[in-house]
């Protein structure tokens, strides 16, 4: 079953997307959920339309709770072969679509989705199901090395190699995404030079020498010789190739990994001058975060000297100057992002925590009122609005918003105890003494040692 653009459609169909678009601009989530469904099953290969029945979905869902993730959190998550789905994938893609109609939040309906894709042999739809979960579990590593390898089988090696770059970020010995890049690394070579009309990888290269190293650089256990040689293999492929990306990621990543965080910075920042790199989002955000950690050392630094000379008054103002400087350039990056992606929830959320740190309280609430209509960042949005509002002392404001995540959370987990606390604090400062009392017993009846709840409600007892 192939992948089709909206414009294979037929004509009736595309003049349903075409009043699908312009219904969603206007809010009307249920036509457009109802108009996507009905082109789906006539053409579950067009992925354009799949998109926009998710963007129509996750407005309509607006944080409600992904009720379906109990009900289906026995269904497989092991990775998964393309085209190696369940016998009836058709069957399997119904499920899962009615499954995310109702929560389109829950990650084993989309890992459902992703496997039906598979076995219908639909790899965009595949990997289009795997980044959802990654937006909503972006820590989720399994995941991630799934959704690279369906990059790979989708033919866009430029996708995966972000993932590994993302990956080799957090972690940059991670065996398992640095054999992400290489493979990546080879798809776009291969692309680039249209090296499958070759008899073999090896016969492209001329050299076995060469590709040792291209399968040396996956491996975990590097010596010192060996870092050195793939960086040097990696500069001389940027000399050959100036123009290709993945020759500046390996030199970056090929720095990092030694340490020279100057070096992978000025060699991320070469490739972002290049045609392709100024709008690649993955370098962008790299970039960031290399200039981030030198800064971070400097306070390190800054920290160090003031720890062996506590009395030294220039060890103590270079340290808050190091402290002034790290909080200026988050501050600003993070503005820079959001100006430059502003539909990045998650993006959001974390400026206004940092506006939030720096007591700019109005700034903060209006990027909190914004983040909160992402589903992953929603109920932590809610509560930084609690906060700001019982900060500007209006705490009916910040009631309705602590009330609001609550309403949000199953379980009473560590993350609803403090919602509660929250709630049940702004309640007191209001004067309504037996509701913040109500909200607290909620919290001693699950965890008598919470903060200091028990005190509260021993209090209100001796005093009854």
């Amino acid at each position: 079953m192939p992948e089709v653009p909206v414009a294979s459609l037929d004509p009736r169909q595309q003049k349903l997307m075409e009043n699908a678009r312009i219904a969603l601009e206007r809010g009307n989530l249920d036509y457009v959920a109802e108009v996507t469904a009905q082109v789906l099953k006539a053409a579950p290969g067009c992925l354009p339309v799949r998109r926009l029945q998710r963007v129509a979905q996750l407005r309509r869902a607006r944080g409600k709770g992904g009720f379906m993730a109990k009900t289906l959190s026995g269904f497989s998550t092991a990775p998964f072969m393309l085209g190696g789905g369940r016998k009836e994938p058709a069957k399997l893609l119904e499920m899962a679509e009615g499954f995310l109609a109702k929560d389109p939040t829950s990650v084993p309906a989309l890992k459902m989705l992703a496997e039906a894709a598979g076995g219908l042999g639909l790899p965009e739809t595949v990997a289009f199901a795997l980044d959802a979960i990654r937006e909503l579990e972006p820590a989720n590593r399994a995941n991630l090395l799934a959704l690279g390898d369906a990059w790979l089988a989708a033919g866009k090696p430029a996708d995966a190699l972000r993932i590994a770059d993302e990956m080799l970020r957090t972690k940059p010995t991670d065996g398992d995404a640095q054999n992400l890049m290489r493979k990546a690394s080879i798809a776009q070579t291969v692309t680039s030079g249209n090296w499958e009309s070759k008899e073999s990888f090896r016969d492209k290269l001329k050299d076995e020498a060469q590709a040792v190293s291209l399968e040396q650089s996956a491996k975990v256990v590097r010596s010192g010789d060996m870092a050195q040689r793939l960086l040097a293999e990696a500069l001389e492929r940027v000399a050959r190739e100036p123009a290709n990306l993945t020759h500046y990621r390996a030199v970056a990543q090929a720095y990092r990994q030694q340490g020279d965080v100057g070096e992978a910075l000025a060699w991320v920042r070469k490739a972002r001058q290049q045609p392709a790199g100024a709008a690649d989002a993955a370098l962008e955000k790299q970039e960031s975060e290399l200039a981030t950690e030198l800064v971070e050392r400097r306070l390190q630094a800054a920290e160090a000297a003031l720890a062996a000379a506590p009395d030294d008054p220039a060890a103590k103002a270079a340290r808050e100057a190091a402290g002034a400087e790290l909080g200026e350039f988050k501050l600003g990056e993070a503005r820079r992002y959001v100006e430059r992606y502003p539909n990045d929830h998650a993006a959001r959320h974390a400026y206004g925590v940092l506006l939030l740190e720096r007591g700019q309280t109005d700034a903060a609430i209006a990027q909190f009122q914004q983040s909160q209509k992402g589903p992953q960042v929603r109920v932590a949005s809610l509560v930084e609005l609690g906060r700001c509002f019982r900060a500007k002392k209006l705490y009916d404001l910040a009631v309705a918003q602590l009330g609001a995540a609550k309403a949000d959370l199953g379980a009473m987990d560590e993350r609803k105890k403090d919602v509660i606390y929250e709630l049940g604090s702004c309640l007191e400062l209001m004067g309504r003494r037996d509701d913040a009392i109500a909200e607290f017993k909620a919290i001693y009846s699950e965890d008598i040692g919470f903060r200091d709840v028990a005190e509260k409600i021993n209090a209100f007892y001796a005093k009854s």
